[in-house]
């Protein structure tokens, strides 16, 4: 294939066409953002108890103490259990007080006259639970009652959203690079939406799980897409600053919206009903927002690709010239015409297998990381609205630094010395757990923001190594992987059963394993996306920054004395 951005260098990197794409695109990455915490809203268990019927006509004190005391680091109310209330009922009815000196903390003064509550038999809630409205007035869990016993429903809800984005990236990824991006673009966001509003109307928890399945499977989807998108129509510095920056903070910029409208609506169906409203506001762009003209020069409909950009051309005030793609000159990516490439095509040679298998665990091993720390950093005291806004703003600062990163430094340099900090102040997490709650929060705060900016580069650096005829896939088979990593995540915590560190040693390992790894692809920095499997580069063998050169023949005959010291070599750029 001739180099397409030589041949479409008359339209410039920054131009009004440019600024078009650049800001729609942007704008319509806010509905994937505003859904990604919807798992936490939707789903958040506030505290409850057992709930005693009015018609058992129970006296104050015995009210009081029907619900047990348990100890979980402090006194508080079993959520799960109530004595036993036929028995109670009873001791009410003939006049018998409890004793009530647990609960209001002070010695069983006159206890001779009341009942041990700790003598008293227990039960579960048979007549359902009581749920504390102080920050929710109705969610999920209380609309179904996912605790207690089907508690075990509230994690595997959260699992099976994940699920759908992993599915909808595979199925995604070899649609977009078949039928293009606008498509499955638009066909996600509607997705998104459409579920999202279908939510409100789900009668039981079977139905809202398989709703949810279909949010995740656009949520995720509609991200990837956007991003191949832009950085198939952007070159350049604007494609640097799109994928590394602006695409990033307007997705962060989404998240932060989702906290302050749940503050706002603390009804989970009207929530759900606001969710959808950003996806639908974006559909009309479809009449805006152009296809790929990359994308379409790799499937030889020339003609198409050719309209386009004279269109783009007039927008910039430029002169297309006559012929901008030579009929000879363009080859079909990697086969015969008509010949589309698919998921296993990713594992076929040994060039693209390799890159493919590193690429892979990079992403699975990030996302471990980034939604662990997220899942753990859940249970911060306070607010829950401000938690996780101010969760989603550390962000931002994250993806300013891997812009910079990426205008100033190579793909392997910024990913490994970004993901080397996160490494270690998670290691340091565990000299600082119990002794230092301040540091620890900082260590958790740094390590979060060196996973965020590794991933950060780590977008960028796929989609460079990923030729254009199968890239989309490229980033959806990743994505796949990364919601496994965050399906996986919730779960990685409870291993700190067996030994506390386990769950921080775990993911500082994975991002060691991801640094050694990372050695071993090609550089991209300043060099032309690919558009065939042909124009990949070649996987890197390890070597030390610095080589030792012995002299050459040539050399010592040049040379007046006859003695050459030898040369040592040391490459600066990874």
């Amino acid at each position: 294939m001739q180099d397409y951005e030589a041949s479409i260098s008359f339209l410039g990197t920054w131009g009004r066409f440019q600024m078009k794409v650049f800001f729609l695109l942007c704008v319509t990455c806010l509905p994937a953002g505003y859904n990604i915490l919807s798992v936490i809203f939707l789903l958040a268990s506030p505290p409850h108890q057992c709930y005693i019927p009015a018609h058992r006509n129970l006296s104050q004190d015995w009210m009081q103490a029907s619900i047990p005391l348990q100890v979980a680091g402090q006194l508080e109310r079993s959520s799960c259990s109530r004595y036993e209330l036929d028995l109670v009922q009873n001791l009410s009815e003939l006049g018998i007080r409890p004793n009530l000196g647990q609960i209001y903390n002070y010695s069983a003064l006159g206890a001779s006259a009341g009942v041990m509550l700790s003598s008293l038999k227990q039960e579960e809630c048979k007549d359902g639970w009581i749920y504390s409205t102080e920050h929710y007035k109705s969610t999920v869990v209380t609309e179904f009652n996912l605790v207690c016993g089907n508690r075990w429903k509230q994690p595997l809800t959260s699992l099976i959203y994940f699920l759908g984005g992993l599915c909808g990236c595979f199925l995604s990824g070899q649609i977009s690079d078949r039928f293009g991006r606008k498509p499955v673009l638009f066909g996600a966001i509607a997705t998104l939406s459409i579920f999202s509003l279908a939510l409100k109307f789900a009668q039981s928890w079977t139905v809202f799980t398989m709703l949810f399945f279909m949010v995740g499977m656009g949520q995720l989807t509609s991200y990837i897409v956007l991003f191949v998108l832009g950085s198939e129509i952007l070159v350049g510095s604007s494609r640097v600053l799109y994928s590394s920056m602006c695409l990033p903070f307007m997705y962060v910029f989404g998240m932060m919206l989702l906290p302050a409208t749940a503050y706002l609506v603390r009804n989970w169906k009207h929530l759900s009903l606001l969710m959808a409203m950003p996806g639908l506001a974006s559909l009309p762009l479809w009449w805006l927002i152009p296809e790929s003209p990359r994308w379409l020069v790799s499937k030889g409909r020339l003609q198409e690709a050719e309209l386009l950009l004279k269109s783009a051309a007039l927008e910039n005030g430029v002169e297309a010239p006559p012929v901008i793609f030579l009929s000879a000159n363009v080859q079909q990516s990697d086969s015969k015409k008509g010949e589309t490439l698919n998921f296993l095509d990713l594992l076929k040679t040994k060039s693209i297998r390799s890159v493919t298998l590193i690429l892979w665990f990079l992403w699975l091993s990030t996302n471990v990381t980034y939604f662990g720390l997220s899942f753990n950093m859940s249970t911060l005291y306070g607010n829950p609205f401000l938690n996780y806004f101010l969760l989603s703003a550390v962000e931002l600062p994250a993806y300013t630094v891997s812009w910079l990163s990426a205008c100033r430094l190579s793909r392997r340099l910024s990913f490994i010395s970004f993901s080397l900090l996160g490494a270690l102040a998670l290691f340091l997490i565990q000299v600082t757990l119990h002794s230092h709650p301040a540091l620890t929060l900082f260590l958790v705060l740094l390590g979060k923001f060196g996973v965020l900016v590794g991933t950060g580069i780590l977008y960028m650096f796929t989609g460079e190594l990923s030729p254009t005829v199968i890239r989309n896939t490229v980033m959806s088979s990743c994505a796949m992987l990364s919601r496994v990593g965050s399906s996986v995540s919730p779960y990685l915590l409870q291993l700190a059963v067996f030994y506390e560190f386990l769950p921080w040693m775990l993911v500082g390992s994975l991002s060691l394993v991801s640094v050694v790894l990372c050695f071993f692809l090609p550089e991209t920095f300043r060099e032309p996306l690919p558009d065939t499997i042909d124009q990949m580069q070649a996987i890197q063998r390890f070597r030390w920054p610095c080589a030792f050169k012995p002299p050459q023949k040539d050399d010592m005959k040049s040379a007046k004395d006859q003695t050459s010291l030898p040369e040592i070599i040391c490459s600066t750029r990874f």
